[in-house]
C-alpha cells in the first residue's frame, strides 16, 4: 500500500529518512522546533563583522603609509636629478648624470622603439591605471613565499614614481606609497606624457640617459626614427643591466646579445613584430653600428666605479645616473692622484712593458676605509662601469695566504708560539701528490717564524694538518675570503684559492687591528633627495684573538726585517707584510717558451698601524713575454713602499698585548703556554784574531760566527789597555771585523767579543795583542796575534818578540782557516745586513739565477710559493 502524505515537504523528509536507514511515516514532532539557517546566519554576520573590522584596519593602515608619501613635483619631473660624488673631507668631486642628457617628446618616439620597451618592461601599460593588478597579485605571491621584495611587479608609472620620487629601500610602506602616486600620476598626466617621463629618465649606460642619448651614443643617430628593429631591442634591454649588456664593451658581447634575444621574442609573444622579423633581427650581429666607447671626463674612475658597485651591492634597485643621491666616498684626493700617478707612468716605477699588470687597495688599517686603489695599467686600466681588477679580479695569493690560513688558525686554535717546530721534509698532500719548497731544498725542524720568514711550502702544509681544514677554513672566512662553493683543499695552505686586492687588505686589516676585522668600504654614507640619509660606515667583529693578531704580525715583521719582503721595508716604520708569487702550469711554459723558474703573480701585502696595502702584479692573460723573473717579481713590494714611503706618517708601533709573553728567546708565547719554550743557549764568537799595522799605528779585529745564527745576533767589543779598565769599542755592532786607531806604542792591548741574541749574552771571546815600543827599520810591519776556536785568552803572549808574529801554540793554521772562513762569512754577512742591496736599488736587476732559488741566504730570492705541479693558474681577472 502506498504511503500517503498531507504535504510535498512531508514527503521529501519521509524518503530522507528511509534512506538514512528509519522507518518511513508521520515525523515525530520535538519538544522545541530547529530554528533553520541560525549557524549560517551568524557565520555570514561575523565574516561580514571580521571584514569591516579588516577592512577598517587595511584602510587605517594605508592612509598612515600615504600621508607622509611625497607630493607629485612637477619640478622633479621635469628635469631628472643627478649623482654627486664628495671626497673623504665632504669635498665635491664629480656629478654623474648631468651629461649626454638629450630630453624628446612622444612624438618623436618611433613606434619599434616604444614597442621594444612596452613588452619588455609593461605589456599593459595601455590598459591599467598606473598599477597592474594582475602582475601585482603575482609578485605578492611570490613575495610571501620568497620574502618582501624578491619579486617586482612595477609598471612603468610605478617605476617613474620611484625613479623620480621615492628611495629604492624595499618596504611595504614605500610599496604602498608606489601604488598611491602612480594611481595620483595617471590622474594628472596622459599615458604618452608619463611614457615620455620614462624614457627620457632612464640610465642606458656609457654614460647615456634616456634613449636619444643612447642612440647618439651606442649608434650615432640623432633621430630615434632611424632606430632598427634590432637597435630598438637592444637599448629596450640595457635597463635591466647598463654596465653588463653595454654592446660597446667586448667583455659585454655575448650578454648583450642574449638580452637583445630576449626582447625580441617578448615583441614576437605580444603580436608587435611578426616571426619573420624576429628571426631575421636575431641574425643581426649585435655589434653592429655600436660606436666605439668614448673617453671619460670623470676623476678617480677607477674609485668611483668601486664605490658604486658598492652601492649598488647593498641597494639593490638605486640608479646612481637618476636618483638624485649624494655619494659621501672615502677617497683621499693626493693618496688616488699619487696611485695614478704610479701606474700611468714611469715616473716611481721602472715597469718591464705595457702589458705588465698591477692592481692594488690602500686602506686605513684601523676604519676599513678606502683611500686609494690602482687597477691595471694602459689597456686594461679600469674605467667607469668597466672591468676592475682592485675588486674584480680573481687570483691564486700564494704565500701571502699562508697567514690567513695555516699560521693564523694554528696560533688561534693550537697555541702554538713563534717557536713551534714544524718539520721540513719531504712530503705530499692526503692524496699523494708531492709538495716541494720554492728552493727545492729542506731544512728538518724549523720554527714558523722561520718558515714564514723564507716562506716554506712544506712546514706551511704541515701546519694546515695539524689545524685542520674546517678551522683554517672558519677562521678565513672571519677575515672576509669566500671559497667557491665553500669548499676548500688542502693546496690552499700554498694559496690555489682565488681572491682579489680588496679582500686580502680586507684580511690583512685584521691583523694590523688587534684581530678586529672591518670590512673594506668605499662608501662613508649616502644622503637621498628627501634628505635621508644612509650609512656604509662597517662595524669591526672579532674575528681572533688579540694574541693571534699580535703573533702574526711579529712574525710578519720578520718577513719584512730579514726575509723575502725586505725590498718592501720602510726603515721609519713598524712594517709587518707577506710576499707571494705563483707558477706557471707545465703546458703553459711549453706552450710560450718561458723559463722554467718564470712567475704568473706576484703579490706583497702588509701593514702599519696607519695602513693596509695589497698588491698585485703580473699580466691579464698569458702570452709571448707575458712573464715575471728576476727583478720584475719585486715590483708588488716597491709599490708598496712608495705608498707607505709616501703617505705613512705614523711613527708607533704595534702594541704588544698582555696576553702574549716574549722569553729571552725573543720569540712569542700565548700567556700560560710555554710548551715550546727552550732556555736560549748563544755560542760564543770563535777565530778572534788580532792584527797590529805599524805603518797605520791600528789594531784590526775580526772573528766568526756560525751563519745560521749570525742573523738575530750582534756583538759587544770591548778592550783594556796594559791591564787598565775595560773600555767599550763596539757595541750591538752586527759586523764581525772592527778597528782600533790611533794604538799606543809599547801598547799591551787585551780585547774581549761576546754575542747576544735574544736577550741572552755569551761568555767572552779575548785576544791580547802588543803594540812594538818604536819604530825601527828592521822591525816588522805587523804584529799579530790570535786564539782558538774557544780560548778565552791568549796563550802564549810571547808576542813581544821582536814584534815578531804571535799566535796560538799549534792553532796558527786552524787560525788562518777561521780567518778564511770569517772572510766569507764577513762577504755574506755585509749582502745580508743591508737586507738586500738589491732590494733598496729598484733598478737594480737580478740575474736568473738569484731568482731561483738556489741560493737559499738570499733575502732577494722570491719563493715560488704554488708548485706548478699543485695548482693551475686563472688568467683572466
Amino acid at each position: 500500500m502506498s504511503d500517503t502524505y498531507r504535504s510535498r515537504e512531508e514527503r521529501k523528509q519521509a524518503e530522507r529518512k528511509k534512506q538514512e536507514g528509519q522507518p518511513s511515516g508521520k515525523p515525530k514532532k520535538s519538544g522545541k522546533p530547529k530554528k533553520k539557517g541560525s549557524f549560517l546566519k551568524k557565520f555570514l554576520i561575523a565574516c561580514l563583522l571580521t571584514g569591516i573590522v579588516v577592512l577598517g584596519a587595511g584602510v587605517s593602515t594605508f592612509f598612515a603609509m600615504v600621508k607622509d608619501a611625497p607630493k607629485i613635483d612637477e619640478s622633479k619631473l621635469a628635469d631628472p636629478l643627478s649623482t654627486k660624488f664628495y671626497d673623504r673631507n665632504n669635498a665635491f668631486l664629480h656629478e654623474y648624470g648631468s651629461q649626454k642628457r638629450t630630453k624628446i617628446t612622444y612624438d618623436q618616439i618611433p613606434k619599434v622603439l616604444e614597442n621594444a620597451f612596452l613588452a619588455t618592461e609593461d605589456s599593459r601599460f595601455y590598459e591599467h591605471h598606473g598599477i597592474d593588478i594582475k602582475r601585482t597579485a603575482k609578485a605578492i605571491l611570490e613575495n610571501i613565499t620568497g620574502g618582501f621584495g624578491s619579486q617586482g611587479g612595477s609598471t612603468i608609472t610605478q617605476q617613474v614614481i620611484k625613479n623620480y620620487f621615492l628611495s629604492p629601500k624595499k618596504t611595504l610602506e614605500r610599496k604602498v606609497q608606489e601604488w598611491y602616486l602612480a594611481y595620483k600620476l595617471e590622474q594628472k598626466y596622459s599615458k604618452h606624457e608619463i611614457l615620455e617621463m620614462y624614457l627620457n629618465k632612464i640610465y642606458l649606460g656609457n654614460q647615456a640617459y634616456g634613449v636619444a642619448a643612447a642612440a647618439k651614443a651606442y649608434y650615432g643617430i640623432d633621430n630615434l626614427k632611424d632606430l632598427t628593429l634590432p637597435q630598438a631591442a637592444m637599448l629596450a634591454g640595457l635597463p635591466q643591466g647598463p654596465s653588463i649588456y653595454d654592446p660597446s664593451n667586448p667583455e659585454n658581447v655575448e650578454n648583450a646579445k642574449k638580452r637583445r634575444d630576449i626582447v625580441l621574442s617578448a615583441m614576437y609573444k605580444q603580436n608587435f613584430i611578426t616571426k619573420q622579423q624576429m628571426d631575421d633581427a636575431m641574425k643581426v650581429p649585435v655589434t653592429e653600428g655600436v660606436l666605439p666607447r668614448q673617453n671619460n671626463p670623470m676623476p678617480y674612475q677607477a674609485f668611483l666605479d668601486a664605490a658604486v658597485k658598492e652601492v649598488e651591492s647593498q641597494l639593490k634597485n638605486v640608479d646612481i645616473s637618476t636618483d638624485g643621491l649624494q655619494i659621501y666616498t672615502t677617497l683621499d684626493p693626493e693618496q688616488q692622484s699619487y696611485a695614478d700617478k704610479m701606474l700611468d707612468t714611469a715616473d716611481i716605477i721602472d715597469y718591464p712593458n705595457d702589458r705588465f699588470q698591477a692592481a692594488f687597495v690602500f686602506m686605513d688599517t684601523s676604519t676599513g676605509e678606502v683611500r686609494a686603489i690602482g687597477s691595471g695599467r694602459k689597456e686594461y686600466k679600469a674605467t667607469f662601469r668597466g672591468s676592475n681588477f682592485a675588486i674584480d679580479m680573481n687570483r691564486q695569493p700564494g704565500s701571502t695566504f699562508k697567514p690567513i690560513f695555516d699560521y693564523g688558525p694554528a696560533i688561534e686554535n693550537l697555541k702554538w708560539a713563534t717557536s713551534h717546530i714544524v718539520q721540513d721534509a719531504p712530503t705530499t698532500y692526503s692524496n699523494g701528490t708531492p709538495i716541494k719548497n720554492w728552493n727545492n731544498d729542506y731544512k728538518g725542524d724549523i720554527s714558523i717564524r722561520t718558515a714564514l720568514q723564507w716562506s716554506y711550502n712544506i712546514p706551511a702544509l704541515n701546519t694546515l694538518k695539524a689545524v685542520g681544514l674546517d678551522k683554517a677554513r672558519t677562521f678565513a672566512e672571519g677575515l672576509g675570503i669566500t671559497f667557491d662553493k665553500d669548499v676548500v683543499y688542502e693546496s690552499y695552505a700554498i694559496g690555489s684559492n682565488a681572491v682579489n686586492p680588496l679582500e686580502m687588505a680586507g684580511a690583512y686589516g685584521a691583523f694590523a687591528n688587534d684581530g678586529m676585522y672591518t670590512k673594506p668600504h668605499f662608501i662613508r654614507k649616502i644622503v637621498f633627495p628627501d634628505g635621508k640619509e644612509l650609512s656604509f660606515e662597517q662595524k669591526p667583529q672579532r674575528a681572533m684573538s688579540d694574541y693571534t693578531a699580535y703573533m702574526v704580525t711579529d712574525m710578519l715583521r720578520t718577513v719584512v726585517d730579514s726575509g723575502t719582503g725586505t725590498a718592501a721595508n720602510v726603515p721609519s716604520l713598524d712594517v709587518a707584510g707577506k710576499t707571494g708569487t705563483t707558477n706557471f702550469e707545465k703546458q703553459v711554459i711549453a706552450k710560450f717558451g718561458y723559463p722554467s723558474n718564470a712567475t704568473s703573480d706576484s703579490w706583497f701585502v702588509g701593514y702599519t698601524p696607519q695602513y693596509t696595502m695589497s698588491v698585485w702584479t703580473g699580466y691579464a692573460q698569458n702570452g709571448a713575454g707575458n712573464y715575471m723573473v728576476g727583478n720584475t717579481q719585486n715590483i708588488a713590494k716597491y709599490i708598496f713602499k712608495e705608498m707607505m714611503r709616501k703617505f705613512g706618517n705614523d711613527n708607533s708601533a704595534f702594541a704588544q698585548p698582555s696576553s702574549v709573553v716574549r722569553q729571552d728567546d725573543n720569540e712569542l708565547y700565548v700567556k700560560g703556554q710555554m710548551s715550546d719554550y727552550v732556555p736560549v743557549k748563544v755560542d760564543a764568537p770563535s777565530g778572534l784574531q788580532a792584527k797590529y799595522n805599524q805603518e797605520k799605528k791600528e789594531i784590526s779585529l775580526s772573528w766568526s760566527y756560525p751563519q745560521s745564527k749570525i742573523q738575530n745576533t750582534t756583538f759587544n767589543v770591548n778592550y783594556s789597555l796594559d791591564g787598565g779598565q775595560s773600555t767599550a769599542l763596539k757595541t750591538n755592532t752586527k759586523d764581525v771585523t772592527l778597528t782600533l786607531s790611533n794604538a799606543k806604542a809599547g801598547g799591551r792591548y787585551t780585547f774581549s767579543v761576546t754575542a747576544t741574541s735574544r736577550g741572552k749574552t755569551s761568555s767572552a771571546a779575548t785576544v791580547t795583542v802588543v803594540v812594538p815600543a818604536a819604530a825601527s827599520s828592521n822591525t816588522p810591519n805587523n804584529n799579530n796575534a790570535s786564539t782558538g776556536e774557544n780560548n778565552s785568552t791568549n796563550n802564549g803572549n810571547n808576542s813581544t818578540n821582536n814584534g815578531n808574529n804571535s799566535t796560538n801554540n799549534g792553532n796558527n793554521s786552524t787560525n788562518n782557516g777561521n780567518n778564511s772562513a770569517n772572510n766569507g762569512n764577513n762577504s755574506t754577512n755585509n749582502s745580508g745586513n743591508s737586507t738586500n742591496n738589491e732590494a733598496a736599488e729598484p733598478n737594480n736587476n737580478t740575474n736568473n739565477s738569484n731568482t731561483n732559488g738556489e741560493n737559499a741566504t738570499s733575502p732577494s730570492t722570491p719563493e715560488q710559493s704554488v708548485s706548478e705541479e699543485d695548482v693551475g693558474i686563472p688568467k683572466v681577472p
